[in-house]
């Protein structure tokens, strides 16, 4: 019997179940994967809580992220085989041993890149790919701002703008974390628990501000990534842990410097097979370059999950965290 963690109803960690469940067959053009590892993010918190509503109603299984081997296929399946190494991002269903899912959302997981690499770099390092190639298309010479610059997303955010020749100041919660984020290319660190962010960033450019903020805190950064900015310059607002914006002011565009606001998503990006394709190819020859490693800092047993979440929300972690089944 397949078993996986149920969303009954929304609210804490408590609400995440360890259940049996039956896993179906696959249908035409979906493929039976029996997971190897789960990554482990803070939009699975947002679906729990009910922050964002799933996709899928309740009861849902949650989890974006995954890698795994095929064990069967549905009818019209051509790229794929049993036997196969793949990985994936979905909004919800990856907190199982077991799911089917359509074959068109798997990519191929080259040799060089392990199954719990896979399972924490398809979110996170996806969404480090559209956010450097395609929300603000960083080149050399420009300075970032990136807050939680020792988290999953950060820590492959730092490592691939160094490789671009990019300057990147980030915000960290503590020594440990500014050590970390300086080890994988940050130039710059503030700790914002005890520094003010946007007055060290005036200072570390000599009041020129940044090119691009890249922001997933939300309330707690805004509206202070937009002071950081330079005129012309991109906030691109990517989600929201420390809670949602409800204050927006459009005019502060124009007041401080005609300044563009994005809120992108993933899902958007990816929607499109060949747009899958395209920046997951990027994303692996990063890795297999050397260019982007895959710290996976924590690891728990998936009947975990709710442990996991607490871990992740009281932000004590640092890089990826995994599930393993």
């Amino acid at each position: 019997m397949n078993q996986a963690i149920i969303v009954r109803e929304t609210g804490g960690s408590e609400v995440l179940r360890y259940e049996r469940i039956q896993t179906p067959k696959p249908s035409k053009g979906e493929v039976l994967l029996r997971h190897t590892a789960i990554g482990i993010n803070f939009i699975d918190t947002y679906f729990r809580n009910g922050l964002y509503p799933s996709p899928v109603g309740l009861p849902f299984t949650p989890g974006a992220e995954a890698a795994g081997i095929i064990e069967s296929v549905g009818e019209g399946i051509t790229e794929f085989e049993p036997g196969d190494r793949v990985a994936y991002v979905t909004p919800v269903g990856a907190y199982a041993n077991e799911r089917v899912i359509k074959a068109d959302r798997l990519v191929a997981i080259p040799n060089g890149i392990d199954d719990k690499q896979a399972a924490a770099i398809m979110l996170k390092g996806l969404t480090a790919q559209y956010l450097l190639r395609r929300t603000f298309k960083v080149k050399k010479g420009d300075t970032i701002l990136f807050h939680a610059a020792a988290g999953g997303v950060g820590l492959q955010v730092c490592q691939w703008a160094k490789s671009l020749g990019a300057t990147l100041i980030g915000t960290v919660g503590s020594e440990e974390k500014a050590k970390l984020a300086q080890e994988n290319g940050c130039s710059h660190t503030i700790l914002y628990r005890k520094e003010n962010f946007v007055d060290k960033v005036q200072e570390l450019t000599n009041g020129k501000g940044v090119d691009v903020v890249y922001d997933s805190v939300g309330k707690d950064t805004y509206p202070g990534s937009l002071e950081c900015l330079k005129p012309f310059g991109t906030w691109a607002s990517f989600g929201q842990s420390s809670g949602p914006i409800t204050n927006f002011d459009l005019s502060q565009l124009s007041k401080l410097g005609s300044l563009y606001a994005a809120r992108p998503t993933l899902f958007t990006h990816i929607a499109n097979r060949a747009d899958l394709l395209e920046m997951t190819k990027e994303l692996f020859d990063f890795v297999l370059k050397g260019d982007v490693k895959i710290p996976v800092n924590q690891q728990f047993a998936l009947q975990d999950a709710a442990e996991a979440h607490r871990t992740l929300e009281a932000r004590k972690t640092t890089g990826a965290s995994i599930l393993l089944p």
